[in-house]
């Protein structure tokens, strides 16, 4: 059941294998209190790379439940922000571009475990001033009058 307390983002890349997955995966574990994370890819490649679980573990982040799969339309409608990853602009493919923001992420398919670790840090880093940004536009909670 979502919660109306986060935010649904939907992280895109181009084969949600690699960028996608490890932004959905960090923004589980760090910002679910904000984020309700989910991935897609332009083009699926429809399995997620060794070295993509390998950099995960590594760091602490679990890899359960995640698989490469294609952007759908119900997927872009439900998403509150869509995160593109893919280094393409996909506004033109889909409506409701203004809640498209664009991160420029390398892409370290079939690089080494080192180039991995960077494009971690650097998706880790995002996600983390990310939901700094959402923790800080939530309302206050109002004290009780009495």
């Amino acid at each position: 059941m979502p919660n109306p307390d986060r935010v649904h983002v939907l992280f895109l890349c181009l084969g949600n294998a690699c960028r996608s997955p490890i932004a959905e995966s960090i923004a589980r574990r760090d910002a679910a209190d904000v984020l309700d994370p989910s991935s897609a890819g332009l083009t699926s490649l429809g399995y997620i790379p060794p070295a993509t679980f390998q950099a995960l573990q590594s760091n602490g982040y679990s890899s359960e439940s995640l698989s490469s799969k294609p952007i759908t339309r119900e997927a872009w409608d439900a998403a509150d922000l869509i995160i593109n990853l893919s280094g393409t602009r996909i506004d033109p493919l889909f409506h409701h571009s203004d809640k498209v923001e664009d991160w420029n992420v390398s892409d370290p398919y079939g690089a080494s475990p080192e180039f991995y670790q960077q494009t971690l840090d650097d998706i880790a880093s995002r996600v983390q001033a990310l939901a700094h940004r959402l923790r800080l536009q939530r309302p206050t909670p109002q004290a009780p009058k009495g």
